[in-house]
């Protein structure tokens, strides 16, 4: 008897085996459909990733000009810490021939500016050198910095900030005035803060916040006339205008607009020289780099000066704080501009 109930109850067992369902494992089904979307995604992630920025590297190099010798020949400075780019504005880049010296004389630098960027990447300091600072110009004794520019083009003026500061320039960057329209119009318009309310070329500004678009931009930069320190208010605004550009590069508004991006380079190179070493994957590299800065990390500030003064021919310059200028040239090769700052604040 009890052997029969076991063989019952053993074909019991089995018939509700056979009648239930394999289990099934969600989990496991779930994860492996998670990955596998993951990776379809990223794939399609990565392709529409190449080609935008193969379009924006198509687009940056086609409107772009490259200088084709920008450096001086001869003994230059060694390499430093951190990174120098000088960044030269002007009316007369278009004037230029290929072997970066104007092809019309008279053409002069409207502005310099030298961006270090450390080696730690941990901000970006960007140095205005007034236009009418009175310098040793390279093979042409005293003059006005801005002269370098018109006697030798970007070979000259790029020797002439070598010689300046005792540092070397690694890359150099010239667009003319008119790119400031289309880069700031690009961005959606720029925010800028005056340190004083005035009018200029037919534009308004008030003390404090502005938000320009491209034509006002260009007046902002521009004006010298409507102050009583004429070029150290146009500097600043230079400064205050460089501090816009990176806040609207920065925006939640850009970073997330393709189209956006894609029109400020476009509008960009289509008003930009740079050395050849300049090249879009060197920009992108240094973008990365420079991934966690943001506008505060930006400190803008001006090469010291001395007052004013007028030179043995008559020309109202610029003259410079001797000292406080090797300070800074230390500062630059040490990569410690920080400190620089620290015990000299402007």
């Amino acid at each position: 008897m009890s052997e029969r109930r076991a063989a019952r109850q053993a074909a019991e067992t089995a018939a509700r085996t056979a009648r239930r369902p394999k289990r099934r494992r969600p989990f496991l089904v779930a994860l492996l459909a998670t990955v596998g979307s993951l990776v379809g995604i990223a794939t399609v992630v990565a392709v529409v990733a190449s080609i935008f920025v193969g379009g924006l590297a198509r687009s940056f190099d086609a409107g772009r000009d490259v200088i084709a010798n920008p450096f001086p020949s001869g003994t230059r400075p060694t390499a430093s810490g951190g990174e120098n780019i000088l960044l030269i504005g002007s009316d007369s880049r278009a004037a230029r021939g290929p072997d970066g010296k104007p092809s019309d004389a008279g053409g002069r630098s409207d502005t310099l500016m030298l961006a270090h960027i450390p080696a730690d990447r941990q901000a970006v300091y960007l140095m205005s050198i007034m236009r009418d600072s009175w310098v040793d110009v390279p093979g042409h004794g005293r003059a006005k910095i801005n002269a370098a520019y018109a006697w030798g083009g970007v070979p000259l003026t790029v020797q002439t900030v070598e010689q300046l500061l005792d540092v070397r320039v690694d890359h150099v960057a010239e667009i003319d005035f008119t790119g400031f329209t289309g880069m700031t119009d690009a961005l959606g318009g720029v925010p800028v803060d005056s340190s004083r309310a005035f009018s200029a070329r037919g534009h308004d500004f008030v003390a404090g916040a502005n938000r320009l678009d491209g034509d006002a931009a260009l007046a902002f930069v521009r004006e010298r006339y409507a102050f009583a320190d004429a070029d150290h208010t146009r500097v600043r605004n230079q400064q205050a205008f460089m501090r816009g550009i990176v806040d609207g590069l920065l925006s939640r508004g850009t970073i997330t607009n393709p189209g956006r991006i894609q029109d400020f380079v476009t509008a960009t190179s289509e008003h930009l020289a740079v050395d050849a070493g300049l090249s879009f994957p060197t920009l992108i590299g240094l973008g990365w780099s420079l991934r966690d800065v943001r506008t505060d990390d930006l400190e803008t500030f001006t090469v010291p000066t001395a007052g004013s003064g007028t030179s043995p021919d008559g020309q109202s310059i610029v003259m410079l704080n001797d000292l406080a200028v090797g300070s800074l040239s230390q500062a630059l090769r040490s990569d410690d501009v920080a400190a620089w700052l620290s015990d000299n604040p402007q």
